[in-house]
């Protein structure tokens, strides 16, 4: 009975991988398709001043991902920061394809059956850590849709 766990947590650690790949892809198309001058139109806010450009909203994605290496994998190398106010849709791009290898990394070592470094995700310095799990991926998804960040 035992000899199963590991390899559900094996299928499981592949298709947050595969999920999480996925969801950088959109993120990718998105951004192709975008019309430029879209990339650093202000947004009508409410109220005035709350609201991110596309650009912004991007380069938090991506660096938000930086953090969750950052912190959770730190022997992963940790892919630059972006600067939300000058970056351009190549740089995001760029930066969003590494952020995104570094995350599923870190979620195949996390999820895998392998037994891997990780045992536990932080997502920010001052939250508690989570263990690993499907509420990793959760989390790592609901976070990086552009989408929503900007309602």
């Amino acid at each position: 009975m035992t000899t199963r766990q590991p390899k559900v947590h094996s299928q499981f650690g592949r298709s947050a991988v595969q999920i999480f790949a996925a969801n950088d892809r959109m993120n990718q198309m998105l951004i192709e398709h975008l019309d430029p001058a879209a990339w650093k139109a202000n947004p009508p806010a409410k109220p005035p001043g709350n609201a991110r450009t596309i650009a912004a909203i991007f380069a938090h994605i991506h660096n938000v991902r930086c953090k969750w290496v950052r912190l959770t994998a730190p022997h992963l190398k940790v892919p630059p920061q972006l600067n939300r106010a000058h970056c351009t849709p190549q740089q995001v791009r760029a930066g969003l394809a590494e952020s995104a290898a570094r995350c599923a990394e870190m979620l195949a070592e996390a999820l895998g059956d392998n037994g891997g470094r990780i045992e536990k995700f932080l997502r920010d310095g001052w939250a508690r850590p989570w263990p690993v799990g499907p509420e990793m991926l959760c989390y790592m998804l609901s976070h990086c849709c552009p989408v929503k960040l900007t309602f």
